[in-house]
């Protein structure tokens, strides 16, 4: 789990971008829209970071997933 740390920051940010996002989000305040969207780019971030992988990783045909998860 993370710690969480609540930073009070001003930013100029275009208030017709926010209230868009905040419609199609369905979200109840400009925080939660926020917050919201910077968790989907950070995802999205990620996720394009994993994609790059591919193909790129050598892929063993012998793998069993099954035998190294049974008990010894």
């Amino acid at each position: 789990m993370c710690e969480v740390i609540i930073v009070a920051t001003n930013l100029d940010i275009d208030n017709s971008l926010i209230m868009r996002a905040k419609k199609a989000g369905k979200h109840k305040t400009k925080k939660e829209t926020v917050t919201q969207a910077l968790l989907e780019y950070i995802e999205r971030r990620e996720q394009k970071k994993i994609a790059e992988l591919f193909g790129k990783v050598e892929y063993d045909e012998n793998y069993s997933y099954k035998t190294n998860r049974s008990r010894k």
